[in-house]
């Protein structure tokens, strides 16, 4: 699969960062001094949120009750600490357990939740975890990966690349993909002036372009972008101790704006959770847009419907609601009881 054209960000990173430090001014030597504050606001923002010494919870299992003989529906979960659930105290509260439940409760079916997410993963890991993954049929797959990508400057170009062959290889076989694209940065309490708008602007191109590397491979991307920022000085319950990861409730509103493309995909009915609105764009323009506003969903077209063009669907949602709680880890005796019948 040809690799998606994203331009490079570093000329349009440097000279943010200029405006924001100086103003716009133009004088000898802003650059590098720029380039200095840059190095150190980063330091400080490490600094502050500190390297995680604790682990996410192991959500990994079964969750639900299917119909006797019906065989689980397999889910993994990729990427980075978002995705593992970096920051919650129980492994109910994780993104893997939420989805797992979600998904058995509206498809009423069984569901063995695998997390294979790692802390600290940027998109060159997909590969490996990935390829764990497939070790058996997945019937669906969420990834939720790049702010390390950000931290550690991978070019954009790159990560899009791996991403999408992530997608690429479990689309072939068989998969249901959902991306949570790259979160806003530039929304993180500890990252400072002028370090949080270089940051910013750089999630969000990364974003995009994961957003078409993901949609050009057949999957699903969701827009996380700022989904908490708005609320964060008003609900800082939406944040864990470090300021850095969501809390719980937080995951909890990460996994409602991915959790419907899902069901849609598996073939779930959710008139709760309608579009409010529903278009059909260049995949180029859906990226941009989904990157500005948190939520929004893109698909990729039918290529019946597509016209032989890279179009894409751009859907925006009313939040998942009246849905019950999801379901939750399925009673062991029950496991047993089937494996020894």
């Amino acid at each position: 699969m040809r690799a998606p054209t994203v331009p490079r960000p570093g000329r349009r990173a440097r000279y943010v960062a200029v405006k924001t430090a100086y103003g716009g001014g133009g004088f000898a030597g802003a650059l590098g001094l720029t380039y200095v504050v840059l190095a150190t606001e980063a330091k400080l923002a490490r600094r502050t949120i500190g390297v995680p010494t604790t682990k996410a919870p192991l959500a990994a299992g079964s969750y639900g009750r299917g119909k006797r003989g019906d065989k689980p529906a397999h889910l993994v979960v990729l990427g980075d600490s978002a995705a593992a659930g970096l920051g919650c105290d129980l492994a109910e509260q994780t993104p893997g357990a939420l989805l797992a439940g979600g998904i058995a409760r509206d498809l009423h079916r069984r569901v063995d939740l695998e997390v294979l997410a790692v802390v600290g993963a940027r998109s060159a890991d997909l590969e490996v975890q990935v390829a764990k993954a497939l070790r058996r049929p997945v019937d669906i797959a969420f990834i939720v990966v790049g702010a390390n990508d950000v931290t550690h400057r991978v070019p954009i170009a790159t990560s899009a690349r791996e991403l999408s062959q992530a997608v690429a290889t479990l689309r072939r076989s068989g998969a249901q993909v959902v991306v949570g694209t790259c979160p806003d940065l530039g929304s993180v309490k500890p990252v400072m002036q002028p370090l949080r708008t270089v940051a910013a602007v750089w999630s969000r191109r990364l974003a995009a372009a994961q957003t078409v590397a993901t949609v050009d491979a057949g999957g699903i991307a969701v827009s996380l972008g700022d989904l908490l920022a708005d609320d964060f000085h008003a609900h800082p319950h939406l944040w864990s101790a470090d300021r850095f990861h969501p809390s719980a409730d937080g995951y909890r509103r990460i996994v409602d704006a991915m959790l419907p493309g899902a069901l849609e995909s598996l073939g779930v009915e959710i008139p709760v959770s309608v579009p409010i609105s529903d278009s059909v764009q260049d995949v180029q323009l859906a990226a941009r847009v989904a990157a500005r506003e948190p939520g929004v969903e893109v698909d990729p077209m039918p290529e019946d419907e597509s016209g032989g063009g890279r179009l894409a669907r751009l859907r925006r949602r009313l939040p998942l609601v009246g849905r019950g709680a999801p379901e939750g880890p399925t009673d062991p005796a029950e496991l047993e009881a089937e494996a020894a019948g």
